[in-house]
């Protein structure tokens, strides 16, 4: 049974480090904050703009079924995100929820 170095195991969770950071730039996050030396980034994506009109549109297609989607784009998926993406003690890494002030 061959062992993985300490090194080869640093280095990986680095690489899933940056590939969560990557993908959470592609998706609209910008980085506020980061540190390398311990390492960890915070991230922040501004809350979109909500389409009413169309949005009232489809609930009155739907007969109201577009009640629940309608509530969630405006009251979860439109507010402002801010996350902390890093490694851990164990050397994993992580990503979590930052409380907006």
């Amino acid at each position: 049974m061959i062992m993985n170095s300490p090194q080869i195991s640093k280095e990986k969770n680095l690489q899933k480090y940056s590939n969560i950071v990557a993908h959470k730039i592609h998706n609209g996050f910008k980085i506020v904050e980061t540190n390398d030396s311990l390492p960890y980034s915070v991230l922040f994506r501004e809350g979109k703009e909500v389409n009413n009109n169309l949005n009232f549109l489809l609930f009155c297609a739907t007969f109201g079924l577009w009640t629940v989607p309608w509530i969630y784009i405006s009251q979860v998926a439109s507010k402002p995100k801010k996350i902390l993406v890093g490694i851990d003690e164990d050397g994993e890494p992580f990503e979590e929820k930052c409380y907006m002030e």
